[in-house]
């Protein structure tokens, strides 16, 4: 049995190019969904599943996230005076959150050398990394199932989504046997973005994992691989063809909700989908959602309008991103 997992790695220190304008001068993690900005759904997802220290890696001008789990003396004061409890609890929520910590990243070498900027702080025991742009909805468990089976197999555990193969190439993607578990697979290999011709499966990593120290050792000497960057997939191929090194890989595969907010269109998805379901949103939403879609035709709006500006090919990709 392995030791329990009490840390958390959260990678951001992209530069959110996607939105651009919206994400010039604020980080794109700090982009609201609902009401809530997308990095506190991944710092409380970390929390309910017990990993109240958590590490973010971070960039340049991203004083913003730092800011949020900060106290905010005068913002608190003001609410006070105005006897507005209500937003105040709010505020203080998300300042007493977890024992927060920063690492800049530095020069961005991708996501495998994001995680390893974590190793003087996560030392010698595993830990999970949660990537920003994925929120799992916090009515479906997966983070609490993945470092159960950590602690069962003592291994590296990644999360995995059955896609569409016409998507695979968006993702890295895992050769995998079954196992007793009917949630549980043994990783034996993994591709960082194949085409769909190549793909082993079309079982995609999501970004959850939960890792073994040993994956330290392993990205200091992984080469840059796709991208010119160093690949922390290329890094779990590693350990998954080599059991010795720490245990092997496992993927739990994950059959809930999940909203990619790194993709402009799943986004406002994901602002939708989430806000439908509240109870101070939801029942007025709803009935304005189907009279707005009553009025709706899959022909372009003749007002509709294309901005090239932002438009470029690699907006329409969805890949998990660092």
């Amino acid at each position: 049995m392995a030791k329990r997992v009490t840390k958390a790695v959260i990678p951001a220190a992209g530069l959110g190019t996607r939105f651009l304008p919206a994400t010039k001068a604020m980080p794109k993690e700090m982009l609201p969904v609902v009401d809530k900005p997308a990095i506190q759904y991944v710092v409380e997802e970390a929390v309910d599943a017990g990993l109240h220290d958590v590490l973010m890696v971070t960039g340049r001008n991203k004083n913003a996230l730092e800011n949020h789990f900060d106290r905010a003396t005068e913002l608190e004061a003001s609410l006070v005076q105005k006897g507005d409890t209500d937003r105040l609890e709010k505020v203080n929520y998300s300042t007493d959150l977890a024992d927060m910590h920063y690492v800049r990243q530095g020069d961005p070498k991708g996501l495998g050398h994001a995680v390893l900027r974590a190793k003087m702080h996560v030392g010698d025991e595993a830990f999970a990394v949660l990537l920003g742009d994925d929120i799992i909805d916090s009515r479906d468990t997966l983070l609490d199932r993945m470092l159960e089976v950590q602690q069962e197999k003592n291994a590296t555990v990644v999360a995995l989504l059955e896609v569409d193969p016409s998507q695979i190439h968006l993702y890295g993607a895992a050769a995998v046997e079954t196992t007793d578990a009917d949630d549980v697979v043994r990783v034996t290999g993994l591709v960082e973005k194949p085409d769909r011709e190549h793909a082993p499966s079309n079982y995609a990593i999501i970004g959850r994992y939960v890792l073994r120290p040993e994956v330290f050792e392993v990205l200091e000497r992984t080469e840059p691989g796709k991208g010119g960057e160093i690949q922390l997939t290329d890094a779990l191929e590693t350990l998954a063809a080599d059991e010795s090194i720490a245990g092997g890989v496992y993927g739990v595969v994950f059959r809930g909700r999940r909203y990619d907010t790194g993709d402009r269109l799943d986004y406002i998805k994901a602002i939708v989908q989430l806000a439908v379901d509240r109870a101070d949103l939801g029942p007025e939403l709803r009935p304005w959602l189907r009279e707005f879609a009553a009025g709706l035709d899959d022909a372009p709006a003749s007002h509709e309008i294309v901005d090239e500006m932002t438009t470029t090919p690699a907006d329409s990709l969805a890949s998990p991103r660092n």
